[in-house]
């Protein structure tokens, strides 16, 4: 973790940090972090150990203890990540960004209760092409180093299930691979009716 020159909001002096892949921020319940650069997921774990995903988060979004009652819990990141802390005096000013973050958790609410699996993995790869790709020639890509085991745990099934997906999904040409990264190809909207009828599990 490394700390560089604060920037201010409003004159407001603020810490400005780094960390590294796979490291975890601190919970405080009197602090939120700001992200600046890179992506983070929130996380718990269900009675027998399972991982639940929360959310994934990027530049501009805001996570911390204080937006969850939730125990336990886990802010790590997925990409080497700059963070300011955001001290409670001035939580005011992010308003915008704590409604947000609502939003878009309720957005993963529903893709995670969407039936069935196929159309649950479509609609999360849409929603994290949305937030996280930038346009490409082949459509968008995301940059995240997301694993199989990583987006079976976003939408409530297992690796091997996606992994098989994913493969049927790159044979329909619905994605593309690009080295660790996926391309969506086409909108998600133009295969839901298709998958809606599909029975994998």
């Amino acid at each position: 973790m490394l700390i560089s020159s604060p920037p201010s909001v409003n004159s407001t002096p603020l810490k400005q940090l780094t960390f590294s892949r796979y490291d975890l921020l601190s919970l405080q319940s009197d602090i939120l972090w700001k992200i600046e650069r890179g992506v983070v997921r929130t996380l718990t774990w269900s009675e027998d150990g399972k991982p639940i995903i929360l959310g994934f988060w990027g530049s501009g979004d805001i996570v911390g203890k204080p937006l969850s009652s939730l125990d336990p819990y886990q802010i790590e990141c997925l990409t080497s990540v700059e963070v300011n802390l955001i001290p409670s005096s001035i939580w005011y000013q992010f308003m915008d960004a704590a409604i947000a973050h609502i939003r878009l958790s309720e957005e993963l609410l529903n893709i995670v209760h969407c039936r069935p699996v196929p159309s649950r993995l479509l609609q999360l790869l849409d929603w994290l092409a949305r937030k996280f790709g930038r346009d490409v020639e082949q459509g968008k890509l995301i940059e995240l180093p997301l694993t199989h085991q990583a987006l079976s745990e976003a939408i409530c099934t297992t690796r091997v299930t996606v992994t098989r997906l994913l493969k049927q999904f790159e044979e329909e040409g619905i994605l593309k691979r690009h080295g660790r990264y996926l391309v969506l190809c086409q909108p998600v909207q133009k295969f839901k009716l298709e998958t809606q009828n599909r029975s994998l599990k």
